[in-house]
């Protein structure tokens, strides 16, 4: 038996990066996978690819930061495929900007869309979660959110370190109904947002980066696809309010 068969899932971000490679994941593993972005050509590139593979899938356009969105995400996977299961609140946005240089609307924006979107998500499919009994909610954060870096954005800082204690107050919450809430925390992989903060394409940059990690190279998104597997699984079915670290090690040394 795969191991997420019969089971629904909504992924935020689901258009690049890692939320693409869990949709894929998730499809081949016997999820119901409803993809949501606002980017809707790369969107239905990545529907249409997995359904191409025999993988059961849909895909709706989502602003994260709309609760009317939100509402009308749930209400059509519902209509399609009777509930939800699983939601990965895996879309953000990042800023370049250091403190000093940075600016409120920005700083708001991320905020909006990297953490407030974390609650809305929660508060959308809770519903459903608890008349099914039960589900998985994962949060992506970051190895930022733990420990902040000199020069870093800090809308991006704020937002990730505001999704791992949201984290833990819905799965303090939400256990009673037996819905899991965890967060995942990567380092430094190779995702369209790192490719647009000049982290990949700069030799020198790059070189240096990779020489911080112990592993010494970026990561991979099907990395991260696999421990969402595993806590979007019933493997999981202990962990409530954990926060899964990788990195490569960024944050050991």
């Amino acid at each position: 038996m795969k191991r997420l068969e019969n089971k629904v899932a909504i992924i935020t971000g689901a258009a690049s990066g890692f939320g693409a490679a869990d949709a894929r994941l998730f499809a081949k593993e016997g999820a119901k996978v409803v993809l949501t972005d606002i980017d809707e050509e790369n969107l239905n590139q990545v529907t249409d690819g997995i359904t191409q593979e025999n993988g059961e899938a849909m895909c709706v356009i989502l602003d994260v930061t709309s609760p009317d969105d939100w509402q009308k995400v749930v209400n059509k996977t519902t209509a399609e495929f009777g509930g939800i299961d699983i939601l990965v609140n895996n879309a953000g946005i990042a800023s370049q900007a250091p403190f000093l240089e940075s600016n409120y609307e920005t700083y708001k924006k991320i905020i909006d869309v990297n953490l407030n979107s974390h609650y809305l998500g929660i508060m959308a499919v809770a519903p459903s979660m608890i008349e099914r009994k039960g589900g998985s909610i994962i949060n992506m954060s970051s190895t930022v959110g733990m420990v902040a870096l000199p020069g870093g954005d800090p809308g991006y800082t704020t937002s990730k370190g505001g999704s791992r204690a949201l984290t833990k107050q819905a799965a303090a919450e939400l256990i009673g109904f037996n819905i899991r809430v965890n967060s995942i925390h990567p380092g430094l992989f190779k995702t369209a947002m790192t490719k647009n903060q000049g982290l990949l394409d700069n030799p020198e940059i790059y070189s240096q980066l990779t020489q911080a990690i112990p592993i010494k190279r970026f990561g991979e998104p099907e990395e991260i696809a696999n421990v969402a597997l595993f806590l979007a699984s019933d493997e999981s079915s202990y962990m409530v309010g954990s926060e899964l670290v990788v990195d490569g090690g960024l944050i050991v040394i």
